[in-house]
């Protein structure tokens, strides 16, 4: 069995894009996809929507084995991680996207909101920020 996959991927949408696909033996052609569907539906991640699936069975001519290849292409929500529970190094990215969409003006920001945002001092946002200005000033 030759098996050949073209995607084309929309990379506006904001969720994990992937492609699974899972073989199985069975006693014949149902017990075979059956199998194969069941790990399929298992290895795709939580709140995965499946956008297209194809399922292909072979028999050998020999030993007259069923084998069954499932292969789905989904979508799935990003895993959304509080912002309290962010790294300094994921903060800083973070600040540094927002500061680059904004001509890296600090003004525009809140800083006490976004300190309450991420849990911690004032102080720490005007380091980051202090620090992302550095490395953009060595950047050039």
């Amino acid at each position: 069995m030759n098996l050949a996959v073209t995607v084309l991927i929309d990379e506006r949408g904001d969720m994990l894009k992937g492609i699974a696909a899972e073989h199985s033996t069975g006693k014949n052609r149902a017990d075979a996809i059956g199998k194969a569907v069941e790990r399929l539906n298992s290895s795709l991640p939580p709140g995965a929507r499946v956008v297209d699936f194809e399922i292909g069975t072979y028999i050998t001519p020999v030993t007259r084995r069923t084998y069954a290849v499932a292969v789905a292409v989904y979508n799935a929500p990003l895993e959304i991680k509080p912002l309290s529970e962010y790294s300094i190094g994921e903060r800083r990215e973070l600040l540094a996207r927002v500061l680059r969409d904004f001509n890296y003006n600090p003004r525009v920001l809140n800083i006490s909101e976004i300190a309450r945002m991420f849990g911690v001092s004032r102080d720490s946002i005007y380091y980051d920020i202090e620090q992302i200005m550095k490395e953009r000033k060595k950047g050039r």
